[in-house]
């Protein structure tokens, strides 16, 4: 599988600005099926920066409801990247 293919988009909130700040961290969607590794290559070769550690979490999808129907949104992956001292990865340059 393809780099691009494995990072879906970055998650860029407040606790994911605050990580960035405080752990030189990183927050991304990515893959279901990806494993650790597999991220890690991922962010390496697309971002040109050194990975020291990749923790995962599986988003559930939350129940949604409209009128009578009821629905609900797709489960999805979410990894923290800590990056090496000294290494970012920019996402809004100039702001």
């Amino acid at each position: 599988m393809s780099p691009e293919a494995i990072i879906l988009s970055p998650v860029i909130t407040e606790k994911g600005t605050m990580v960035s700040t405080r752990g030189n961290q990183v927050v991304f969607r990515v893959r279901p099926e990806a494993g650790k590794d597999a991220i890690r290559d991922a962010i390496e070769q697309l971002f040109k920066v050194t990975v020291l550690r990749v923790r995962t979490l599986n988003q559930m999808g939350k129940e949604r409801r409209r009128g009578m129907m009821k629905g609900r949104q797709m489960d999805w992956k979410k990894a923290y990247v800590t990056l090496k001292e000294g290494d970012r990865i920019e996402f809004f340059e100039g702001a």
